[in-house]
């Protein structure tokens, strides 16, 4: 059975997931895919599905001066992804990653993503990840920057 992990246990999810349309998302990243990230199957491999929502959030972040990866005081740690599946993607097709803030924590952001195929109208896969920022010396959890509040306001709103 389908479950989410919380406290390190599973809980049943009341419903399946399933795939999303486009209207669900505030902000689309476009992303090639490359040659190295299909797998023997054929297929995008599940692993580049998570780099695909790393590149997407932190592309977006860095461009709207919230996030400075080399010099910033308060960087983005990963605590938590999540994806199911529910096509295929593979080389030589165009990702769309669809961006959408679902929770703003005091020191965490928890994004929802969906990665889409060309055109496609549905999602091939949906994904969760989480940052929590932290001081880059310290690695202590820090209230979110103005700066990257101000980034994340647009992407709060969904269809």
């Amino acid at each position: 059975m389908a479950g989410l992990a919380c406290g390190g246990r599973m809980h049943a999810m009341s419903h399946r997931p399933t795939p999303l349309p486009r209207s669900h998302f505030a902000l689309f990243r476009t992303i090639h895919t490359r040659w190295m990230d299909n797998d023997v199957y054929g297929h995008v491999n599940n692993v580049v599905h998570y780099s695909l929502f790393d590149t997407a959030v932190n592309g977006y972040l860095i461009e709207a001066g919230a996030l400075d990866i080399h010099h910033g005081t308060v960087i983005g740690l990963v605590v938590q992804t999540q994806c199911h599946y529910f096509e295929s993607i593979a080389f030589p097709q165009v990702v769309h990653a669809g961006i959408h803030v679902a929770h703003l924590g005091r020191s965490s952001v928890r994004y929802e993503l969906g990665l889409f195929a060309d055109d496609a109208a549905r999602s091939a896969a949906v994904g969760q990840f989480v940052h929590v920022y932290v001081d880059r010396a310290t690695r202590r959890p820090v209230p979110l920057p103005p700066a990257l509040l101000a980034a994340l306001q647009p992407l709060r709103r969904t269809a």
